[in-house]
């Protein structure tokens, strides 16, 4: 399963059990993707109910060279709302985000932050992640 990588400290989560909006700022205009609980996991990349499990289930091109394992920094996310609802972030995670660029209190691998669907999200991907501007969203 994506997400999982045996040399690291598991992630602790909760999956949300209502359905609620992940807004994703970083292209021309917001794109607002309705999160279904019973859909979780969206695929194999990330932890289950993950940022990035969420983005790549709907065709968002969020980068993630490590395949969602927690094993690099370029899945690298701002959470401007609803951080408070978010997994917290294990020692590993703020590891390899120590790598990333631009990072902030609000920095979460998106690979690893899970929001438990109490609260809408709000995520910023930064502008240095190509990926989404080349997947034209």
């Amino acid at each position: 399963m994506g997400g999982t990588n045996p040399y690291i400290e598991q992630a602790n989560f909760e999956l949300p059990k209502k359905p609620y909006k992940l807004t994703i700022l970083g292209s021309s205009s917001p794109i607002v993707i309705d999160v279904d609980p019973a859909k979780i996991p969206y695929g194999p990349t990330g932890q289950p109910g993950s940022v990035l499990d969420i983005a790549m289930g709907a065709d968002i091109g969020l980068e993630h060279v490590c395949g969602g394992v927690c094993a690099c920094s370029t899945c690298h996310v701002k959470i401007k709302q609803g951080l408070e609802s978010c997994s917290p972030a294990t020692d590993d995670e703020l590891d390899q985000l120590d790598e990333a660029p631009d990072i902030s209190l609000q920095s979460r691998l998106g690979c690893q932050c899970v929001p438990n669907g109490t609260m809408d999200i709000v995520v910023e991907i930064p502008a240095w992640n190509k990926n989404l501007v080349r997947e034209g969203h």
